[in-house]
């Protein structure tokens, strides 16, 4: 008999775990196990305790499946479903109520609440007594057979780029989308006619709408026009094309500003794994170059969420969880836009670069290189087109000149000159004797020599500034020796970071020490291996209206004046290098000529550095330089830099661009 009653208990036993259910339940033990498995996300289990009624009406898959598109799609995570213990009424009801509190965490915040769940008596046909009698309601509490849930991704709006006086740098504005209805574009003539308004191949217009979420009454974009295009009667005469409104980034100055702002463009694959977690999904823009990359984390913003109950009809019933949108930081540059632009334009598509600043704050007023390209183009759709024309010019418009070094020229003998007045080597009344245009230390530097342009015997410091004698300063560097000047050169910041936003390369003296006499002297005039940014070029010039102090260059405008190194020179030799580049300007022998204004002090200094592919190459090309400051009102120090001048007049065609952007600011 054991035997027997043991085999019955096993079968008993065998027969609740197939399907989860007894005949001999109790409805609490019905609500418990209800809610066991929904806390574990098991909605096939959940649907074995609803009662014979409600799968009459809601299919298994049906059931199953609507939870997991809802959880999915809120990303619920962390659920709990507890039970709330009411006192139960001792009676014969078919019915029986009981409380629970459901808590989960989703994409918008936590979702909770409280609610009833109704437990039923079965009919004596059903397999068990008592059943779950289930409706949307048990879901979230308001909603109803009919209703949906809805998620509402809110994108931040991105910060805004501006220049010292509010001018736009980068920022959003309205332009519209051209697009299609596929069911009503009628003829292959309306196609033909639309892909060359829009310049699109019609390979490309035909994978845009073959592609498999398009729908025949949908709305398929086809192209982002330009924000300043806004006549749009050519584009919808066209039956079945429609424009959408859309904000974009919008880049004012165009390629004036290019290397400076940067583009934003949709997020590789690649950035969206590395800021996995960080709020990027891979429909967002992310900035790619420029202001738009160094700044992302503060002007991307942070998205919001809203998740809601929603009626057949679309329309708003309940809000359930929902995150606002928090707008990216606004940033305010001291960047004059006015005077970007000016630059840009002067440059004139030469491969260059400037940076200018204001030389009593060391405001960043402008950071130019040329030639560029439209950053708009990447917001509106780079065609290949575009790209390859780019990456093939030999100009390299893509490439950012005011990050890289330059050998600088003569324009670093003003650099020469003041070490050697602060170790007191050099004397501005001796006259130096340089009979020829080359010369060489002595028989050791064999066939070695240092050359000059002006065949001027006779030398003293102003004349070495004004005809620009390589030989003087060379000679002067030898006297202050290879230690002394090297210690003293890299004071004025070699081989150290700029602190600005923007990574710029440190500048060098050189690339292993200076090495001999040959490139001693040849260092004192800017060439050797000395390699400098035009940023820093315009810095190292900052003690020479400054009292001796160099400033540090900064580029947001709630910063404050900083000062680099103090009394890096005394402010006596400080106004004796601001005479001497005075004269450079002023004299009508002076090598920056170009640059004089009548009724505007300018003092400046020009140079030509020499870049030869290899040792043996004897003709090589020129870049031209110029750097200057205006002396009276102090708003403005400008470095330029021309590539390719050796043909087009040397540092003059320099000098000359550079005068015409001071006597815009006169």
């Amino acid at each position: 008999m054991k035997r027997i009653w043991l085999r019955v208990v096993l079968i008993s036993l065998l027969l609740l775990g197939t399907s989860g259910c007894f005949k001999s339940e109790d409805p609490e033990d019905i609500y418990q196990a209800y809610l066991a498995s929904w806390k574990q996300m098991d909605f096939e289990k959940m649907y074995q305790y609803l009662s014979q009624a409600t799968k009459e009406k809601v299919s298994k898959e049906q059931f199953v499946n609507r939870y997991k598109k809802i959880y999915q799609g809120i990303e619920a995570k962390a659920l709990k479903v507890e039970a709330i213990k009411d006192e139960q009424a001792d009676d014969e009801s078919e019915a029986k109520a009981f409380r629970y509190r459901l808590k989960m965490d989703t994409l918008a915040g936590p979702i909770e609440f409280d609610n009833d769940i109704t437990i039923v008596k079965e009919t004596d046909k059903a397999p068990k007594d008592w059943g779950v009698a289930w409706d949307p309601s048990l879901i979230f509490p308001s909603m109803e057979e009919g209703d949906q849930i809805s998620v509402q991704h809110l994108d931040a709006s991105r910060g805004e780029i501006r220049d010292k006086n509010g001018s736009g740098l980068a920022i959003n504005a309205e332009t519209n989308v051209i697009g299609v209805v596929p069911e009503k574009l009628e003829s292959d003539q309306a196609k033909s006619k639309l892909q060359k308004l829009l310049d699109i191949e019609k390979k490309e217009m035909n994978q845009i709408l073959n592609a498999s979420w398009v729908k025949p009454n949908s709305f398929v974009p086809l192209a982002t026009l330009p924000v300043s295009e806004k006549n749009l009667d050519a584009y919808l005469v066209i039956p079945g094309v429609k424009a959408q409104e859309k904000t974009v980034r919008f880049y004012p100055f165009g390629p004036g500003a290019a290397h400076l702002t940067g583009y934003v463009r949709e997020i590789t694959a690649e950035q969206l794994a590395k800021r996995k977690g960080k709020g990027y999904s891979a429909s967002d823009i992310i900035g790619q170059a420029g202001l738009e990359s160094v700044f992302e984390d503060r002007l991307k913003g942070k998205n919001g969420v809203h998740i809601f109950i929603k009626h057949a009809d679309g329309s708003l019933k309940q809000t359930l969880a929902k995150v606002d949108a928090v707008p990216g930081e606004d940033i305010q540059l001291t960047i004059d836009a006015a005077l970007q632009d000016s630059i840009y334009q002067q440059l004139d598509g030469d491969a260059g670069t400037a940076a200018a600043i204001e030389p009593k704050t060391g405001e960043i007023l402008s950071l130019v290189s040329s030639p560029s390209y439209d950053p708009n183009a990447f917001v509106t759709g780079l065609s290949d087109e575009q790209w390859t024309k780019w990456s093939k010019d030999p100009k390299k418009p893509l490439l950012n000149r005011f990050t890289n070094l330059y050998a600088p020229g003569s324009v670093f003998k003003t650099l020469t000159a003041a070490v050697g007045l602060k170790t007191g080597i050099t004397d501005p009344n001796k006259v130096r004797y340089i009979d020829d245009l080359n010369w060489s230390k002595d028989e050791s530097w064999g066939d070695y020599y240092v050359t000059r342009v002006s065949a001027k015997p006779k030398v003293t410091l102003r004349d070495a500034f004004v005809y620009s004698d390589n030989i003087y300063f060379a000679q002067e560097a030898l006297d202050i020796g290879l230690e002394t000047y090297t210690q003293e050169i890299k004071r004025f910041g070699f081989e150290e970071k700029l602190p600005t936003p923007i990574t710029i390369k440190p500048s060098i003296l050189s690339n292993k020490g200076i090495k001999n006499e040959i490139h001693l002297a040849d260092s004192a005039y800017g060439q050797g291996e000395v390699m400098m940014s035009p940023l820093h070029l315009a810095l190292v010039y900052t003690p020479f209206i400054n009292n001796g102090d160099m400033l540090h260059a900064h580029l947001l405008k709630d910063e404050k004046r900083k000062i680099w190194r103090k009394k890096i020179v005394s402010p006596e030799i400080a106004n004796e290098i601001t005479n001497y580049l005075i004269q450079v300007v002023e004299d009508p022998n002076g090598t920056a000529r170009g640059a004089y204004i009548p009724g505007m002090t300018i003092a400046g200094k020009s140079g030509t550095a020499e870049i030869k592919a290899t040792k043996e190459d004897k003709d090589g090309t020129e870049n031209g330089w110029f750097v200057g400051y205006d002396t009276e009102q102090a708003k403005l120090l400008l470095t330029m830099m021309v590539e390719d001048v050796k043909e087009r007049g040397g540092s003059g065609y320099v000098v000359s661009k550079s005068g015409k952007i001071f006597h815009s600011i006169k």
